[in-house]
């Protein structure tokens, strides 16, 4: 066997990434449920001591956390002052619901699939398939969350316009 050295770099270096984006997603979502993104964007740039009081958190949990999303492009840093804050796109994609990208509903979508991975596993062997029912409820919920505020801006600015007379009747 020949292995080259530099695609297997690159086959690694792949892993690895996809290995980080599980854990980001996780990492997300803790964000998200903590309403730690909520608070950064409400409060502006904060230490992990203020942040972790500000949320009612564990701030050797807080201040780890930022950590990670800082380096996984989540959060930003100012060196200079201490302090960690949201840019305007990182809290309109993390602190903003009613955002068209809104991104925790699209990592709760991915943990739940990854809850399921025992029974598509198992699918695989028997050929029976998994069932939307049988899914994990985080799924359905993340679902909604991801998507509803796209659904919501297009329903109104583009998809009843263009039904025919669709838009008189309302």
């Amino acid at each position: 066997m020949a292995i080259n050295p530099d695609k297997l770099t690159e086959f690694l270096e792949r892993g690895v990434l996809d290995f980080g984006a599980v854990f980001h997603a996780a990492a997300v979502l803790i964000g998200d449920k903590l309403g730690l993104y909520k608070k950064l964007a409400e409060l502006g740039p904060m230490t992990s001591v203020e942040l972790a009081k500000a949320t009612g958190t564990a701030e050797r949990y807080v201040r780890e956390w930022l950590g990670s999303q800082c380096a996984g492009g989540y959060v930003s840093y100012d060196p200079a002052t201490g302090r960690y804050f949201l840019s305007e796109e990182q809290a309109f994609g993390l602190a903003d619901e009613n955002s068209p990208a809104f991104l925790p509903g699209a990592f709760q979508v991915a943990l739940a699939a990854v809850k399921a991975e025992p029974k598509i596993a198992d699918a695989f062997r028997t050929g029976q398939g998994v069932g939307w029912h049988e899914h994990d409820a985080e799924l359905f919920h993340g679902t909604e969350r991801f998507f509803r505020p796209s659904y919501k801006a297009n329903l109104v600015s583009s998809w009843i316009p263009a039904l025919d007379g669709v838009d008189e009747l309302l």
